[in-house]
């Protein structure tokens, strides 16, 4: 087990192309919550740009799992949103060097799925994660003195879903 992730592929089934079909964890879980293509300390978007919204949304994605102590090859999950499958096909070799950059050759299991909009009307591309993080790191503080919040306790309160 490579970190906290192994994958799992059944036996005579044909490799998958971008993706795990299935990941064994170990460590302590982190869910991500759903990441979309902004600057996360300004709020701003950079671009309209489905594969610079990508790049940036896996970029936020990382910087969570940074927090809490681990790396791109902690990720066990992904789930993306995007709100134009045509798009998203149309740019898949730019995608795909935009995750080669960040993940290399580490693939989870994942999902793409084509939805109708996303809460922030600038976004194209939403992904949240499930990453299996060390146990090192416990009580409290997360990498680079990253606080790790209880429960209840958000940075601001922007009134939920």
């Amino acid at each position: 087990m490579k970190g906290g992730v192994a994958i799992v592929q059944p036996a005579g089934w044909p490799a998958p192309r971008g993706y795990a079909n299935g990941v064994v964890t170990r460590g302590r879980t982190l869910h991500v919550a759903g990441q979309i293509g902004w600057d996360a300390a300004s709020g701003q978007f950079r671009s309209d740009d489905m594969v610079e919204q990508f790049a940036q949304a896996l970029d936020n994605v990382l910087a969570v799992v940074a927090a809490a102590g681990g790396g791109p090859g902690d990720v066990a999950r992904m789930t993306v949103y995007v709100t134009d499958l045509d798009a998203y096909r149309s740019a898949r070799r730019a995608i795909g060097a935009a995750w080669r950059a960040r993940f290399d050759k580490h693939f989870p299991a994942m999902a793409l799925v084509g939805v109708a909009g996303l809460v922030e009307p600038r976004a194209l591309v939403e992904i949240e994660a499930v990453a299996a993080v060390d146990e090192a790191g416990e009580g409290g503080e997360g990498a680079a003195g990253h606080d790790i919040h209880a429960p209840g306790a958000p940075d601001r309160d922007e009134g939920g879903l």
